[in-house]
């Protein structure tokens, strides 16, 4: 595999929230669900995406935004317009005073709002992930960043909108593929945008010395490489590939590998119940002691306090 599509096989959907949403003006929805990541797709009317102390940005049909991070933002048909409904963690939604809305404006299956036929109709889905794979990409991307419907294509949209309110049997998994799709088309566009500052291992992978550079490290991040011997694979020197590696990517190979099979580690710390020897082999260190060692340097904690920390396999 190569760089972007390890990084994106972490926030791969599993039971991600889909909801078509289908509104009259006035309306204005407050957002503190707290969400990491939320693809927002304008299918109908306008909207505006107001974060907190940001620049309000306007929708239009076909538009997609994707927002990161979970600071607090509004979504709403005019930046005048006053917020109604609150989106709690889990997304519950009430109003101002906390007054429960889930039941009042559902308008059937993964549908909400406050009219059948609502003139802005918006397709909304929001991933909840702590991987530390995933954070190597989400880090790479603004707050908010928004793609008109020109630059891309929608598509998959038009896709996701006659799925979304299906309920046959194996229909959520249907959409958490679809939802991924949407999210990884969008992530290509918005990196290979004129001007846009892709970040260094995305660049890279066009590269005809570092692509496959970076392909054999992400497929083979057990292996014990060395910069010698990942420069006799690529077919040049260990300096020529030294130098255009930390040109083009920003570090040297080896501390980009290292923060590779780290976030990995911790991934693995967090999902799973596998025995700190068996993570270490997993991502390329000779032993339990070894990969400890590399953990707390760079992290501070140890991979025990670490797992106990997140409190999954503690």
């Amino acid at each position: 595999m190569d760089a972007l599509t390890d990084l994106l096989d972490g926030p791969r959907a599993r039971g991600a929230f889909l909801l078509r949403a289908m509104l009259d003006s006035p309306y204005s929805l407050r957002i503190e669900d707290q969400a990491p990541l939320c693809v927002l797709a304008l299918v109908r009317g306008e909207a505006w995406i107001i974060p907190d102390g940001g620049d309000a940005v306007r929708l239009g049909p076909g538009d997609l935004a994707i927002v990161r991070g979970t600071d607090r933002y509004t979504v709403a048909d005019s930046r005048d317009t006053p917020p109604q409904t609150i989106i709690h963690p889990g997304n519950r939604c009430t109003t101002l005073y906390g007054e429960p809305l889930e039941d009042k404006m559902s308008l059937g299956v993964r549908t909400w709002g406050n009219s059948v036929d609502g003139d802005t109709v918006m397709l909304i889905g929001t991933y909840a992930m702590n991987g530390d794979l995933t954070q190597r990409l989400l880090s790479a991307l603004p707050p908010l960043l928004v793609l008109p419907r020109e630059s891309w294509d929608g598509s998959l949209v038009d896709l996701l909108s006659l799925e979304i309110v299906k309920d046959d049997p194996g229909q959520e998994v249907v959409l958490d593929r679809l939802l991924d799709l949407v999210l990884i088309s969008s992530l290509r566009v918005w990196f290979n945008r004129p001007g846009g500052r892709a970040p260094g291992w995305f660049k890279a992978h066009g590269d005809p010395v570092i692509g496959p550079a970076l392909k054999l490290l992400h497929n083979n991040v057990a292996r014990a490489w060395t910069v010698a011997s990942l420069a006799e694979e690529t077919g040049v020197s260990r300096a020529a590939l030294s130098q255009r590696f930390g040109k083009l990517v920003g570090e040297p190979p080896m501390a980009y590998l290292t923060g590779v099979r780290l976030a990995q580690a911790a991934d693995l710390l967090r999902e799973t119940d596998s025995t700190l020897e068996a993570v270490a082999r997993k991502v390329g260190y000779s032993n339990a002691f070894a990969l400890s060692t590399a953990f707390k340097r760079v992290r501070g904690v140890s991979p025990q306090e670490f797992r106990e920390r997140e409190g999954v396999f503690a």
